[in-house]
């Protein structure tokens, strides 16, 4: 008995040039179980005789039996198979569903983190700006501050190294960096003042380095470089003496020491004041800057109270 033959799809076709320039298939279908998918695009190939151009269109799926009803009469519906994912790739990148949803993920993002920063922003910032003088922290005794030379931005600064000259004790300079722990100097007072009680302006103080324990310190020693008059660090916790005193006087009409006013400090037995300068030092202090004190009032001996750990002011009772 002969096997039977294998059901095949024959596609035959040629190609003349008419005198309408139009392309003819001739079409012979063997078979179109091949034909049915879940997803297919459609062409229609117009018969001999028409000006009909090929036109394309999408379908969906249809059962074996409609599929030889559609299409014009007389013309040959050829069914080819088509990606699920093609329509999405046709699309330009801002139109793809990713795309989308990203941005929106970034706009709910921004909106989170311009919410958050309005809700924790501090109410002083958004009132009416008031003077520095009013708004800075106030400085109390026993508050633990940096001085900052106003003209350079040196911090006042000393160190374990002693002068090579002049008195030979702990030296002083001025530090051009905001973290070194050698800048913090404790606001004392020379009278019966308590921590936390405010200080006004024509007070009499002492600063104490924090890491060495000794004294903000002056005498008619000569500086080093410019031979003004030198300033020091002396002392420690139990000894201290006149040449530790300073004035404090506020310029402007601030009555307090507040951070931030600019302010002078003038040494009681000498009458210099507290001064600094672009002189630098290349070998104890490489890099560092005089410290001295000179008769005069300077632009250049203003001095600022910058970071540093505040006390709160002690109300009265």
């Amino acid at each position: 008995m002969p096997k039977p033959k294998k059901p095949t799809t024959t596609i035959k076709y040629h190609r003349r040039l008419e005198s309408r320039n139009c392309l003819k298939f001739h079409l012979r279908i063997g078979t179109s179980s091949e034909l049915h998918r879940a997803s297919a695009k459609s062409f229609i190939v117009a018969p001999s005789g028409l000006q009909q151009h090929q036109t394309l269109t999408r379908r969906k799926s249809a059962p074996p039996s409609t599929l030889n009803q559609a299409g014009a009469p007389g013309s040959k519906r050829i069914v080819l198979k088509e990606s699920s994912s093609e329509s999405d790739l046709d699309l330009p990148f801002w139109q793809r569903t990713w795309f989308i949803v990203l941005l929106l993920l970034m706009a709910i993002s921004f909106f989170g983190l311009a919410l958050f920063l309005f809700l924790t922003l501090d109410s002083d910032y958004t009132s009416t700006p008031v003077s520095a003088a009013s708004e800075g922290v106030q400085i109390t005794y026993g508050s633990a501050i940096k001085l900052m030379h106003e003209k350079t931005k040196f911090r006042l600064h000393s160190h374990d190294v002693p002068y090579g000259s002049g008195s030979g004790q702990q030296s002083v300079t001025g530090f051009p960096g905001v973290d070194d722990a050698n800048s913090y100097w404790a606001v004392r007072s020379t009278d019966s003042s308590k921590q936390g009680d405010p200080i006004k302006s024509g007070s009499i103080i002492r600063l104490q380095h924090i890491k060495t324990r000794r004294w903000l310190h002056s005498h008619l020693h000569a500086s080093p470089i410019s031979g003004n008059m030198e300033v020091s660090c002396f002392g420690d916790d139990k000894e201290s003496d006149t040449g530790d005193y300073w004035r404090l006087e506020i310029e402007g009409s601030g009555k307090t020491w507040r951070q931030d006013q600019r302010i002078r400090l003038q040494h009681i037995d000498t009458g210099g004041y507290l001064h600094s300068h672009d002189k630098k030092y290349t070998r104890i202090a490489g890099g560092q800057q005089e410290v001295c004190g000179v008769k005069e009032k300077r632009p250049d001996n203003v001095w600022l109270a910058a970071e540093g750990v505040y006390f709160p002011v002690t109300e009265s009772k």
